[in-house]
């Protein structure tokens, strides 16, 4: 690859502005594009639909793009990296057969099964076969878990402790609830445990592991209420110690490689392993085929060396040749939702105290924001902005993230207060 480097990235959340974020300090960044992008990444942004890969193509041609960085999962899943195979032009991401991983959860469980990698029991069920689904749910204990096979915008799991609810929420599911992506569902048996998301990237022969993070699914303190998309993160995790993750790199990691390869199945980009801690025994729950959202707040921040080196090195395949330095400090991101979220709730709240939370040495990463021109911002989406900071220890760093984020201000603002509850002593 040239020296310089003209680089687009597809997305508009926080995960792209942490990664546009690291991005911009590379020397090896000319130019950078984000599209859609938000307000935290305005003077970068172009309107432009990752979905609309005509459009993409065309203005990669017109603006001299060297490396296209696939934020969000559903532009891979439907082929962007296909599409750009025989350009010349490198994607950060799978092709549409890689992609399947987070694409279908069925095709994930069975790959998991295949390869011997830890995971649980499973069963799939559709509309024609729900009898049987009954009667598997019957074999299983309480809580039980029921999983959407395709895209749902990470609110396409279900976890209910009623079995009768656990059979009514299958049939609906099956007749709908997420469209498309519930015409299969895939129940799962329920694994206790704590959860930590470990990214791996690869470029297709090789690995590097990224530093490991926590992220809190719940909308409630405690984990209590619905799921979504994050409420924030840590790393690093205390429990995946140097024991635990070579349990992770020989049982999971390195089979996973070799697993895509054997079905021949080329693969380059990241793998987000989203791991259950089980009495410490690491069990996959799911892969995504993508940095996570928030862990990207947190991970991007430790991660010391140049982003940029490191996507040559995916792309180029001479990721063996790249060492990571992690930040031996602790990280934490607390996010700022609109109130309402994950139900619905309005937009275009202007926000103000950005600068007060910068003030207090937080990094803040926008995700549903849009920008009014001159520096200000209003609300558009559910999670509104990451409120990232460092410390000497996890507490440290939560702690001076939710001083930040108690600075932020718009209408309906919400944010949970016990993001690393659990690391507290």
């Amino acid at each position: 690859m040239k020296q310089n480097l003209h680089i687009l990235l597809l997305g508009s959340g926080g995960r792209e502005a942490a990664m546009a974020w690291k991005m911009l300090q590379s020397p090896r960044t000319e130019q950078l594009f984000v599209a859609p992008g938000n307000a935290g990444t305005a003077e970068h942004n172009v309107d432009l639909d990752p979905m609309d890969f005509d459009a993409v193509e065309e203005f990669v041609k017109a603006n001299g793009i060297d490396l296209i960085v696939v934020g969000p999962e559903q532009p891979l899943v439907a082929g962007i990296a296909d599409r750009f195979a025989d350009t010349g032009v490198k994607v950060i991401g799978p092709g549409a057969r890689g992609a399947m991983l987070e694409g279908s959860k069925e095709f994930a469980k069975e790959f998991m099964f295949s390869h011997a990698i830890p995971t649980a029991r499973f069963m799939t069920v559709t509309r024609d076969t729900i009898e049987e689904g009954y009667q598997f749910l019957e074999s299983l204990n309480p809580p039980y878990v029921l999983k959407a096979d395709g895209l749902a915008a990470g609110k396409g799991v279900i976890i209910l402790d009623s079995k009768g609810d656990a059979k009514d929420t299958l049939a609906e599911m099956l007749e709908g609830m997420f469209g498309e992506s519930s015409a299969t569902v895939v129940i799962e048996e329920y694994l206790s445990g704590i959860e930590c998301s470990v990214f791996v990237a690869t470029d297709g022969e090789y690995y590097r592991i990224l530093p490991v993070a926590k992220d809190y699914k719940r909308i409630g303190e405690g984990e209590s209420g619905p799921n979504t998309g994050g409420m924030g993160a840590v790393s690093p995790v205390p429990f995946a110690d140097e024991a635990f993750m070579e349990k992770v790199e020989r049982r999971i990691v390195v089979p996973t490689l070799e697993g895509l390869k054997s079905e021949e199945i080329p693969y380059s980009g990241f793998i987000f392993i989203g791991l259950m801690n089980v009495d410490g025994e690491p069990m996959v729950i799911e892969y995504n085929v993508r940095m996570g959202d928030p862990e990207t707040e947190v991970v991007m921040p430790r991660l010391k060396s140049d982003l940029v080196d490191l996507l040559e090195g995916i792309a180029d395949k001479t990721l063996a040749l790249k060492k990571i330095e992690i930040d031996p400090r602790a990280s934490a991101t607390v996010m700022c939702v609109s109130g309402g979220y994950p139900g619905s709730y309005e937009k275009g709240k202007p926000i103000s105290g950005l600068d007060e939370a910068e003030a207090e040495g937080c990094i803040l990463f926008h995700a549903g924001t849009r920008s009014l021109g001159e520096g200000t911002a209003v609300t558009s989406g559910g999670r509104v902005i990451a409120c990232s900071a460092y410390g000497d220890n996890i507490v440290e760093a939560v702690d001076k993230a939710l001083d930040g984020a108690s600075k932020i201000d718009f209408d309906g603002k919400y944010f949970r207060h016990d993001i690393g509850f659990e690391f507290r002593s």
